[in-house]
């Protein structure tokens, strides 16, 4: 299962990340594919200033949650770079890149999710500002 869950996730990742307006577009008109996703997934959070300690719950909450990041920028991408670890338990490593719709300041900075599988499917994803951190939130910090 551990290298299933890997490629489960990069096709996900490449699906939501690369353009998040797209991905929020096609959950709305019921077009997205969430069934990596359990019903019940939550994702934390961790990023944002305004949004930090959010949590997320449900394909609902992860819609809601891609909304909030996308409005308040012009453009935002979160490419993947690279995916640790193994079995259940994986970190996403990306470089975001956004403008800022108001003040169109560019933001380059790097990001990470922990994510945690069960049966093949996320039940909980957590965000990043340092990908360290979340290598050692998931015990794969070297």
């Amino acid at each position: 299962m551990s290298q299933e869950n890997v490629g489960s996730l990069r096709a996900l990742l490449e699906q939501t990340l690369l353009d998040i307006r797209a991905f929020v577009d096609a959950a709305k008109r019921g077009d997205a594919d969430m069934s990596l996703l359990d019903s019940d997934v939550v994702y934390e959070d961790m990023n944002l200033p305004d949004h930090i300690g959010e949590t997320y719950r449900g394909h609902e909450g992860i819609v809601r949650a891609a909304e909030r990041w996308a409005e308040a920028s012009e453009t935002l991408t979160i490419p993947l770079e690279q995916i640790v670890g193994s079995g259940d338990h994986l970190v996403s490593i990306h470089q975001m890149r956004s403008r800022a719709r108001h003040t169109g300041i560019e933001f380059d900075i790097p990001l990470a999710y922990t994510w945690t599988f069960r049966d093949g499917k996320v039940i909980h994803f957590q965000s990043f500002r340092d990908p360290d951190e979340a290598l050692e939130a998931a015990g794969l910090s070297e």
